[in-house]
């Protein structure tokens, strides 16, 4: 189960230009083609939700994804494929900022 994978990889991009529904859905297209990647376990793309305002939650991002790996090597591989490389040249000057969280289960 995609739950049970040791490695999350969180990540988290903020648009040069948000307002622009065509950068968006060209940035989620680009993620979603990562899913190819064979050490990607699964995947998850989103936007940030319209819940209520609180202090805790942070909305000011653009698009979201969520990867699960089963090791530590397979991230790493990941992060050198050929298509995330590809990924990274047809995207970044789409976005400003990039947050990444990487957890393990604890």
């Amino acid at each position: 189960m995609i739950q049970d994978t040791p490695l999350i990889h969180h990540v988290f991009f903020w648009l040069n230009n948000p307002d622009s529904v065509e950068d968006r859905d060209t940035l989620i297209t680009g993620v979603r083609a990562l899913a190819e990647i064979p050490q990607v376990k699964g995947l998850h793309v989103g936007v940030a939700a319209t819940t209520e305002a609180r202090g805790v939650v942070d909305g000011s991002y653009s698009v979201s994804e969520i990867m699960f790996f089963d090791s530590l090597e397979d991230q790493a591989t990941y992060q050198t494929h050929p298509l995330h490389q590809k990924f990274i040249e047809e995207n970044s000057h789409r976005w400003s900022k990039v947050v990444v969280y990487d957890t393990v289960k604890a």
